[in-house]
């Protein structure tokens, strides 16, 4: 897991080379000029989501990936991603190999994102994202995702 601000995003750029590009995009994108959709930096390997959505007042169903890195960047509103090992998951509630998620119980540390910072979350990272700080309420962010 990396949870930085984009003010360093360069410091990143060895780690992985979807991971610069992703990151470069989110420092150096206005990123209010952009509709919520999708779009391919390189193709599967890197694309953004760019969405609006309700935060929930907490998330029990932490999700892990196997093939891509997510990397959140809050746009509008307040949000806190609750982190954790994958060995501190509990029972699998959802498991979709074809869409790289599995939902599992489980609870985490919460970060929060806003004023610049973002997360970089890896396979072996458990994160239960769209938890709304003071409840429910509206957001919007950009989600990276790499393929490695």
């Amino acid at each position: 897991m990396i949870y930085d601000t984009l003010n360093h995003w360069k410091q990143y750029e060895h780690v992985h080379p979807g991971i610069a590009a992703g990151l470069k995009f989110l420092a150096e994108t206005d990123l209010t000029t952009l509709a919520d959709g999708h779009y391919e930096l390189d193709g599967d390997r890197v694309f953004v989501n760019v969405m609006s959505y309700e935060t929930k007042a907490e998330n029990p169903t932490p999700e892990r990936h196997e093939k891509y890195v997510d990397i959140f960047y809050l746009l509008e509103g307040e949000e806190e991603v609750a982190v954790c090992p994958i060995e501190e998951l509990g029972e699998t509630v959802l498991a979709n190999p074809d869409g790289d998620i599995w939902l599992q119980k489980g609870e985490g540390v919460h970060l929060p994102l806003g004023n610049g910072r973002f997360i970089a979350l890896f396979p072996g990272d458990g994160h239960a994202p769209s938890i709304g700080p003071h409840g429910p309420a509206p957001a919007r962010k950009c989600v990276v995702k790499v393929r490695l």
